[in-house]
């Protein structure tokens, strides 16, 4: 069961950036970390609803957005039963962001900002190996819609690492109150 009442909201902390930028590592130590300190979190991943929806063909813009949005209502279904969910997708799509900002109290976006060449460099899915301008790849072939205010943008390559940035989020969040 969740730290926070059923009646009252979880937080939904959105981490969200290009493919290969360390989305499920980050948002896997955020979730050990919620662990250690005594909460219950929901990790929603998203190469993993793929799998779970059936939806792994799904790549052309349109269904990128349907995605994301589901997802989004996803968070709002469990954060109201009052469970803190960290949902890791890469989900750049501004509608998807705006529909999480006014539908989900206690909505905290993050931001995994890392350069094209720093991707293609890990490239851990070799899709960007594989990728040129008609691909479906966000970022190559599909345009981006970062966020246009994120709460927090984390710069994740170079120095950073996971425990960082999970530190990092989770201070945002005690600061912001959401998770308490």
């Amino acid at each position: 069961m969740s730290e926070h009442h059923a009646d009252r909201p979880g937080p939904v902390i959105w981490i969200t950036g290009l493919s290969g930028a360390g989305k499920s590592t980050v948002a896997a130590e955020l979730i050990r970390r919620a662990r250690a300190m005594d909460r219950h979190p929901v990790l929603l991943d998203g190469d993993e609803m793929r799998g779970v929806l059936g939806a792994t063909r799904a790549h052309d813009s349109a269904a990128r957005r349907d995605l994301a949005l589901l997802y989004g209502r996803m968070c709002g279904l469990l954060s109201g039963q009052g469970h803190t969910v960290v949902c890791a997708t890469i989900s750049l799509c501004h509608e998807a962001h705006a529909w999480n900002r006014a539908n989900l109290p206690g909505y905290v976006e993050i931001l995994l900002d890392v350069p094209l060449r720093e991707l293609r460099r890990r490239d851990p899915k070799g899709i960007y190996a594989s990728a040129d301008d008609r691909d479906r790849t966000v970022g190559v072939g599909i345009d981006a819609e970062f966020p246009l205010a994120p709460d927090l943008v984390i710069p994740n390559f170079g120095v950073a690492d996971a425990r960082t940035s999970a530190s990092r989020i989770l201070d945002l969040c005690l600061n912001k109150g959401v998770w308490t």
